[in-house]
C-alpha cells in the first residue's frame, strides 16, 4: 500500500507540474519561494529516496513515519538550508522543468521496484526503513502539490490513497505533539484550531 500510495503521488506532482502555465514559474508561490522553488523542494521528496538507497544504515534507528517527523522537526529545522535547497534543485531543473520533473519521477520509481520494503535507508534522521520513509515522502508531494496548484490557480483532486496517508500521519504527528484532543475537537465542529497551527514546525 505504502508503495502505491507514494507512486499515486509521484504522478499527482508530475501531472499537476504539466499544468503549470509557461508564465507562472518565477510568481510568488508559498513562503518566500517562487513556483520553480516550490517545485524544486517537491521534487526533492523524489530525489532524497533516490540518493538514500544508495547507502544501506547500518541499523534501523527511526521506528515509524511519525518518529520520522519527529526527529527530522527537532533536528533539521534549519529553514535558510530548506530555502537553499529548494531554490537549488528548482534551478537543476533547467530549461524544461515540466519534463525534468517527469524524468526523475520515472526513474526513482524504476530504481524502487528493486529495493525491498525492509531496506534501511540512511537519512539524516538515522536509519529508516524504505516502508517507513516512504510515507514522509507522500506526504511531502501530496501537501506540495496542493501548494503549488494553489499557487498558480489550479482545480486538483489528489489520488484518495495518497491522501488518506498524509491525513493520517499529520493526525498522529498531532497526536504525539499533545494536539490530538484539539484536532478532535476542530475536525468535529466543536471549536476552531489556533491560527498558524501546524503539526510540521
Amino acid at each position: 500500500m505504502f508503495r502505491n500510495d507514494y507512486s499515486q503521488a509521484a504522478s499527482f506532482l508530475v501531472e499537476t507540474v504539466q499544468r503549470i502555465p509557461d508564465n507562472a514559474w518565477k510568481q510568488p508561490a508559498l513562503g518566500a519561494w517562487n513556483v520553480r522553488d516550490l517545485v524544486g523542494h517537491a521534487t526533492r521528496a523524489l530525489l532524497t529516496v533516490e540518493t538514500y538507497c544508495e547507502t544501506q544504515a547500518e541499523a534501523q534507528i527511526v521506528a515509524d513515519p511519525t518518529d520520522y517527523f519527529m526527529r527530522a522537526l527537532g533536528m533539521l529545522a534549519n529553514h535558510g538550508a530548506t530555502d537553499d535547497r529548494a531554490r537549488e534543485t528548482g534551478l537543476s531543473l533547467g530549461n524544461q522543468p515540466k519534463a525534468a520533473v517527469g524524468e526523475i519521477a520515472d526513474r526513482v520509481l524504476k530504481r524502487l521496484e528493486s529495493i525491498p520494503d525492509d531496506f534501511i535507508l540512511s537519512p539524516p534522521t538515522g536509519g529508516t526503513r524504505l516502508s517507513d520513509y516512504l510515507p514522509t515522502r507522500t506526504l511531502e508531494m501530496t501537501v506540495h502539490t496542493l501548494d503549488i496548484a494553489k499557487a498558480v490557480g489550479l482545480e486538483v483532486q489528489p489520488p484518495e490513497g495518497p491522501l488518506s496517508s498524509t491525513l493520517t500521519l499529520l493526525a498522529d504527528l498531532a497526536l504525539r505533539q499533545g494536539e490530538g484532543q484539539h484536532l478532535a475537537l476542530a475536525l468535529t465542529g466543536r471549536g476552531p484550531l489556533l491560527v498558524g497551527f501546524s503539526v510540521m514546525k
